[in-house]
């Protein structure tokens, strides 16, 4: 291929007839005509134009050619805050080539055709210089914005220095006040603090643009170590493939075994976890001490209440009223260890055990004094007119007091208490502690403690199927019965905490199809419709009364879910189905109720 050079000539050309513009005149040398050494900007734009044979590419040319395009010199760049401009994609460049060949056809045939006629070569001389100029303005434009983030950096940086040292300066001025007085030190001083702040900020800029090349360098490294290790372990593969499906295998079965056993262990921390929660921490005879010293002030109480009489004599008439005397021991050792974080000793918990007992027991003492009459006969001797004696009787109506002493104890019951004594987090602990009686089933045996708890054993009773086939008891059966075996714990609502009745029949019902927040027994039967027996149906509601002492002598006190057949499930001690039709739950039947 022949090189095509493009250039303004004097002389004409041989295939062009120098009369045909109707000038005789030889023209004069310009710029324009005048034929260098130097590349020509149409010789730049002709790539292909070039002769492959006059470029000879060496090795060792080639090889820094190579060094110069992967370790480019970006630290003016990254320095001043402009990136570098990314390279052309495919279409781009295609784009582009295309162009520039069309210009250049263009620009070739005005060039034919300029000498045959002035105007023509005028014109063309105005459109590459407009070319030129529009060429420089688009230039400097997308220079510009390229730019304007490494601008605006300046400003800002600019404008932060001046922040700082007009800050400084006033700083100084508080310190200095004499400097106020004096115009050459301030504006020294200010030039001073500028130069500060603005060679501050350029070793932070460097120290940046260090930074940035060395992470460059080392995520290059890091690739490129990455690339021929996985050449490497491609090239194994290749080339010893049952070797490698051999070591494939195993790292599988390394991995599989090794997740088997941390599993393992995570079960058995776990377990070892729940075993360590829900064991009393402290040692048997300190527990058992515990137990006596609580069990004495019980015996001191019954001993005192036994010869009241004797001891405070005087009253008329003495009432009685008293709860039975009794705690349960597993109550009392699951506060005290709920209370206390770790082991404890009966000379430690002395002060809990002595308000335990002043909150389960109180003793009240009335006396009343009824102002009452009486006739008392009285009997004077007298003397007549003869002097002899007789007896005269009279009846007189008497006031006197008579005073009558009422004795009341009232047995709060110690598991009562703990949700008033006790937070959230201890009360699940406690409830934890009375679920597993602190895996110490045996420490307060039945034969010589006959009001301790019995493990929380419960059977679960098959629902008829017929009851099955309403779908909302089927729901409601579904959650209760994820609580079974859960023990009794007054006041709690949640399973954090356990249940009492109220709380685990709210618990249930929120969870399914309604929203009635926490209710006692009696607030639920007042939210119910009454319901007959022969009405009665799985997944109503099913009161009793008087199963402890209420202010409100006609409240509910009791509640479970009915599911039918006389059964129906509750939060008894533990968490359990029971039968209504016993002699105890009959006596206290109050009736059913519907939820809405």
């Amino acid at each position: 291929m022949s090189k095509k050079v493009l250039r303004f000539e004097d002389k004409p050309r041989p295939d062009v007839n120098p009369k045909t513009s109707g000038q005789n005149v030889s023209k004069k040398q310009s710029k324009f005509r005048q034929d260098t050494d130097k590349t020509k900007f149409s010789d730049k734009l002709n790539h292909e134009a070039v002769p492959k044979a006059d470029i000879k590419v060496t090795k060792e040319s080639k090889k820094q050619s190579k060094l110069k395009q992967e370790k480019p010199d970006t630290s003016q760049k990254v320095s001043a805050g402009i990136s570098a401009q990314p390279k052309r994609g495919l279409i781009k460049g295609a784009a582009g080539t295309a162009r520039t060949q069309a210009w250049m056809y263009m620009h070739d045939k005005i060039y034919q055709q300029e000498h045959e006629n002035v105007g023509i070569k005028a014109a063309h001389r105005t459109e590459l210089t407009g070319e030129s100029i529009a060429a420089s303005s688009a230039r400097f434009a997308k220079k510009s914005i390229r730019s304007s983030s490494a601008r605006r950096t300046r400003m800002q940086q600019r404008r932060e220095i001046q922040i700082k040292a007009d800050k400084q300066y006033k700083t100084m001025l508080k310190n200095n006040p004499e400097m106020k007085t004096n115009a050459v030190s301030k504006v020294l001083y200010k030039r001073k603090l500028k130069k500060m702040y603005a060679k501050q900020a350029r070793e932070a800029a460097r120290k940046g643009a260090k930074t940035a090349a060395a992470t460059q360098k080392t995520t290059k490294r890091i690739i490129l170590n990455i690339t021929r290790m996985l050449r490497a372990i491609a090239l194994f593969v290749k080339t010893n493939p049952k070797a490698a499906l051999i070591i494939v295998i195993l790292i599988v079965l390394a991995i599989i075994i090794t997740s088997c056993i941390s599993s393992a262990m995570q079960v058995g921390s776990s377990l070892g976890g729940a075993i360590v929660m829900s064991t009393y921490p402290s040692e048997d005879s300190e527990m058992l001490a515990a137990e006596a010293a609580y069990a004495a002030m019980e015996a001191a109480l019954q001993y005192r209440l036994d010869n009241y009489e004797k001891q405070n004599p005087g009253y008329d008439e003495y009432h009685y009223d008293l709860d039975k005397i009794w705690h349960d021991p597993y109550v009392l050792i699951s506060i005290l260890s709920a209370m206390n974080d770790g082991a404890w000793t009966l000379e430690e918990v002395q002060g809990t055990i002595a308000m335990l007992f002043d909150m389960q027991y109180t003793l009240t003492v009335t006396v009343t004094v009824e102002i009452r009459q009486r006739i008392e006969t009285k009997v004077e001797v007298k003397i007549d007119e003869n002097g002899d004696y007789y007896t005269e009787t009279t009846n007189e109506v008497v006031n006197y007091e008579y005073k009558i002493c009422k004795v009341e104890l009232e047995n709060f019951i110690l598991s009562r208490i703990p949700v008033y004594i006790l937070s959230e987090e201890r009360l699940g602990r406690y409830a934890i502690y009375m679920a597993t009686l602190g895996n110490r089933p045996d420490l307060f045996p039945i034969s010589e403690y006959p009001y301790a708890s019995n493990p929380g054993e419960f059977e679960k009773y098959p629902i008829p199927p017929e009851a099955l086939k309403d779908p909302v008891f089927r729901v409601m059966i579904k959650e209760a019965e994820k609580y079974l075996g859960y023990p009794y714990v007054w006041g709690g609502s949640n399973p954090s905490t356990s249940f009492d009745c109220s709380g685990y029949v709210s618990w249930v019902i929120n969870n399914t199809f309604w929203n009635v927040g926490r209710q006692t027994a009696d607030g639920l039967y007042r939210l119910t419709t009454r319901v007959s027996p022969a009405n009665a149906r799985p997944g109503d509601l099913v009161f009793f009364w008087k199963t402890y002492k209420h202010a409100n002598p006609n409240a509910a006190t009791h509640v479970g879910i009915y599911i039918g057949n006389g059964m129906m499930i509750h939060c008894g001690s533990p968490i359990s189905y029971a039968s209504i039709n016993t002699n105890y739950w009959q006596n206290h039947f109050l009736g059913f109720g519907r939820l809405p």
